[in-house]
């Protein structure tokens, strides 16, 4: 029986679907255009037709393993903050747990030589990082600079955590979540000390 004939849409969103799961066992700098090409079965031109350059093939694969961790991760809105944090985390811990080598390339994206990758990775970055300041905000603590700076760096120390906790060391899913809880309240308790009553309970 011969191949089935796919339209351009879906031959594009298949050759992309087909990078990000190379990404389970290799980094994005080694994921090649001739790699994908010979998988899919079709000729490295049609790379150069649907995304212009290996780059741009790179920027298409990183784009949609973002939206798959945040589609993973969606915050729900029917929990109450510290629920809904616990529960983001836990789904966010489960899906390092599947997805191993993605989310290590996605965070790692940021050392990538392309711009726009690195746009991309900084884009979910900041996703994250409001879905914390919605809770924080609901918890009553006051939006400032040095909050949401604090909060941008707590986000990349939850991913070195992921990574050293879930990829290297396959430590309990509850206990990294609640690493991660009390690290966050214990920085949020230090911009803002008069929140430390407040928020006591869930940082011992």
């Amino acid at each position: 029986m011969g191949r089935s004939r796919l339209s351009s849409d879906e031959r594009r969103a298949q050759l992309v679907a087909l990078g990000v799961a190379a990404l389970a066992d290799r980094p994005l700098e080694d994921l090649t255009t001739e790699l994908i090409a010979r998988e899919a079965g079709v000729s490295r031109g049609l790379f150069a037709y649907y995304f212009g350059s290996r780059d741009g093939f790179h920027r298409e694969v990183v784009r949609t393993a973002g939206e798959a961790l945040l589609h993973a991760t969606e915050p729900r809105g029917e929990l109450g903050p510290v629920d809904r944090l616990r529960d983001t985390l836990l789904r966010l811990v489960a899906f390092v747990q599947e997805h191993q080598g993605t989310f290590f390339s996605l965070v790692r994206g940021t050392a990538s030589g392309d711009d726009e990758v690195r746009e991309i990775v900084e884009r979910v970055r900041e996703v994250e990082t409001e879905h914390v300041m919605t809770v924080v905000a609901e918890l009553g603590v006051p939006d400032s600079t040095t909050l949401r700076i604090t909060l941008r760096s707590w986000v990349a120390f939850a991913e070195q955590l992921l990574i050293e906790g879930v990829i290297t060391n396959r430590m309990d899913s509850g206990v990294l979540v609640d690493l991660l809880v009390r690290s966050l309240f214990s920085l949020v308790v230090t911009v803002e000390p008069e929140q430390a009553t407040a928020l006591s309970g869930f940082i011992h």
